[in-house]
C-alpha cells in the first residue's frame, strides 16, 4: 500500500530531512521523491510505501500535519488510491 505526501512552505533547512525521519520512525519507505524550490517557496512530493507502517494511516498523517504546523508548512498525506481516483477524467 502506498500513499502520496505533499510538502509546501517557504524554504528552510532541514524540511527533507524531517519529513523522511518521520517515515523512518514509523517504519515508512520512501520509495520517491520529486522537489523544487521556486524562489522562496519550497514544493515536495514523496511517494511512501505504509505497509509496513506502525501506526494507521490517519495517525501518521496527524503526525505530518503537527509537524507541518511546527515548521510553517502545509502538509498532506493521502492514500495513492484516493489521489489516483482525485486525478482520473
Amino acid at each position: 500500500m502506498r500513499a502520496v505526501v505533499s510538502v509546501i512552505g517557504k524554504d528552510t533547512v532541514g524540511i527533507l530531512a524531517k519529513t523522511t525521519t518521520l517515515c523512518a520512525k514509523h517504519n515508512v519507505n520512501v520509495g520517491d521523491v520529486t522537489q523544487s524550490v521556486l524562489q522562496d517557496l519550497f514544493a515536495m512530493i514523496m511517494l511512501v510505501d505504509v505497509t509496513e507502517c506502525d501506526i494507521p494511516l490517519t495517525e501518521f498523517s496527524e503526525e505530518f500535519e503537527k509537524l507541518g504546523n511546527e515548521m510553517g508548512l502545509s502538509i498532506h498525506v493521502m492514500h495513492e488510491d484516493l489521489f489516483n481516483a482525485m486525478h482520473t477524467v
